[in-house]
């Protein structure tokens, strides 16, 4: 049996296993992903269904349908789907979407988590290009909030 918690070169099974983008899991997690408004605020949740250690995702209702194994790999595969949506967003796009979060949300301004929302199977360009982005967002609020 493949090892789940290697997030290494998972991207590729998402073109070899089909069922993770496609099919009735994946239709309810969409809409269960859509109702959440902002692509951080799916950026947030979904690394909050990453168990730490493993790097596994879970979802009980969704494993009770499809099992552990597809739900792993169908929010994996979200996760970096979201991610790399926020990440094609414009610098405008995501400080609009980051303080629609923020507004929304009970989360702290300074977002002490922001690194641990990049899904694994993220490249290490994307994964700059996001800490870069973000951390230039968090610069930007601070300084309308009146910071130096």
């Amino acid at each position: 049996m493949r090892q789940l918690g290697n997030d290494r070169g998972l991207l590729a099974d998402f073109s070899a296993r089909p069922e993770a983008t496609r099919g009735p899991a994946a239709e309810l997690w969409r809409k269960t992903l859509s109702r959440i408004p902002t692509h951080f605020g799916r950026l947030v949740f979904l690394a909050s269904l990453r168990e730490a250690l493993t790097g596994l995702y879970s979802h009980p209702p969704l494993s009770q349908i499809v099992g552990l194994e597809i739900t792993d790999r169908t929010l994996r595969h979200s996760h970096h789907e979201v991610f790399a949506e926020w990440l094609g967003f414009t610098l405008a796009q995501q400080k609009a979407d980051l303080d629609e979060y923020l507004a929304a949300s009970n989360a702290p301004r300074e977002l002490a988590h922001y690194r641990d929302l990049v899904p694994g199977t993220a490249h290490q360009v994307e994964r700059q290009l996001y800490l870069t982005d973000l951390e230039t967002l968090l610069e930007l609020r601070r300084f309308e909030d009146g910071g130096a």
